[in-house]
């Protein structure tokens, strides 16, 4: 392909042949593509090293029971040992362990506000003394259960962090219940009867530690991740669709060439504002908006996944879609080309690993709990989550999502507003760059 009429030959060599031509790309991709390794593998690399406020409780309904000894009867209750011993070996600066009720670990559960909750049944000292007894004494006899409740709707992979914190903690406690149970048989027994074997190996590990889901997810909801995905298509159809619009409304108006394959194309420039121009483009991202988002829903839960909540979900996704676009597009009015990097960063660089999507926000660098604070990906997902999962509710994540949602929005309208109409006042109209007088 020929250069250009107008180009001189000696410039394109000038700017060929300029250090910037060249560094340029290859520093701004640089530094984007190590911010974007730094914070993505930052943040998944060793969660439980990053452990910091994990909401898991602990429910203690142990009545306790009468223990018969040489000085008489004496109380005894091991569901008071065991939450002691938790909460004196789980460190307290990874995980928050609550002492609460059933009825509000329950509620919590149902809300995402825990990622679990270890339960101690009222019989589980009567129970151990029966399972003493039973080793001197015929008859049938069941270890005690500890439940530990996980929490999938709250995030799939804090599943698997509770078990981690809870299985080894657990473990301790049974190994120490049952040196003291298998101490109290003995002295019972004053060395007149021997426990068998058997016995001894039931009363070394007394305690039947039971695992199991708090209101399951159902199917269609690809484990727990269908959430994290809506939200990111939410955030795309606002980012990428920003991007789209800017570049074809640009190129329809003049101020922006386009490629067709092999066809270059640049109209004539309209007479338009800055303000105006911007204005158009918020019009077409608020047609956008309710379309893509009734189409996401629409195919979402053609293939299968459940909306409980369909609605609100369409409604919800048409308001995030609406006002990360009309950020995006005030970002790139406000900064040109360089809004492309912006709105990466913010959008994505920044917002994915921060999200708490696939690892929960207590399982991240303290830096990520930062992010989170204003980040759209987290307030996005969120709002689906608490729409998809938790009822609508999720302890006021759904109001948390729309407040701060409506925030961003209110950003990027002052934004695109004030900088559109500084600059129109400023005399800085879109035109073309003369080739002799553009900056090598």
């Amino acid at each position: 392909m020929t250069a250009p009429k107008d180009v001189a030959p000696d410039r394109r060599t000038a700017v060929l042949r300029t250090p910037r031509f060249w560094l340029a790309p290859i520093v701004v991709v640089a530094l984007l593509m190590s911010l974007l390794a730094a914070l993505y593998m930052g943040g998944i690399l060793d969660p439980k090293k990053h452990l910091h406020d994990f909401p898991i409780a602990i429910v203690n309904q142990d009545e306790g029971d009468t223990v018969t000894t040489a000085e008489g009867d004496k109380p005894e209750n091991f569901g008071n040992q065991i939450t002691d011993a938790l909460v004196a070996n789980v460190p307290a600066d990874k995980v928050d362990l609550q002492q609460i009720g059933i009825g509000q670990a329950r509620s919590k559960l149902d809300s995402g506000e825990l990622y679990g909750a270890i339960v101690i049944p009222s019989d589980f000292t009567k129970r151990l003394l029966i399972l003493a007894k039973a080793s001197v004494v015929p008859g049938d006899v069941e270890k005690p259960v500890i439940t530990v409740f996980t929490n999938p709707r709250a995030g799939t992979f804090g599943v698997g962090l509770v078990t981690a914190i809870t299985g080894p903690a657990l473990a301790t406690v049974d190994t120490k219940v049952g040196e003291q149970l298998t101490a109290q048989v003995d002295a019972q027994l004053g060395g007149n009867t021997q426990v068998s074997g058997a016995a001894r190996l039931s009363l070394a590990a007394p305690i039947n530690v039971l695992t199991t889901p708090h209101n399951p997810l159902p199917d269609g909801t690809g484990n727990g991740l269908s959430a994290f995905y809506y939200a990111l298509l939410l955030l795309l159809a606002g980012f990428t669709g920003g991007m789209i619009v800017h570049s074809l409304i640009d190129g329809m108006l003049g101020f922006a060439p386009t490629e067709f394959g092999p066809r270059y194309v640049h109209n004539p420039a309209v007479e338009i504002s800055r303000f105006r121009t911007l204005l158009v483009k918020w019009a077409v991202m608020l047609v956008l908006a309710p379309l893509v988002s009734g189409l996401y829903l629409a195919i979402s839960t053609a293939i299968g996944m459940p909306a409980p909540h369909a609605l609100a979900l369409w409604m919800y996704g048409a308001f995030a879609i609406s006002a990360v676009g009309i950020t995006a597009l005030a970002v790139l009015a406000a900064f040109g080309t360089a809004g492309l990097l912006v709105n990466l960063v913010l959008f994505v660089i920044l917002g994915l690993p921060s999200s708490g999507a696939t690892i929960p926000i207590e399982a991240t660098p303290t830096v990520y709990a930062w992010l989170a604070n204003f980040e759209p990906m987290h307030q996005v997902f969120l709002g689906v989550r608490a729409l998809l999962y938790l009822g609508g509710g999720g302890s006021g994540d759904l109001g948390h999502a729309v407040l701060m949602t409506a925030v961003g929005l209110l950003i990027g309208l002052v934004l695109g507003v004030t900088v559109t109409t500084l600059y129109d006042r400023k005399g800085f109209h879109r035109g073309t760059v003369r080739p002799e007088t553009a900056a090598v």
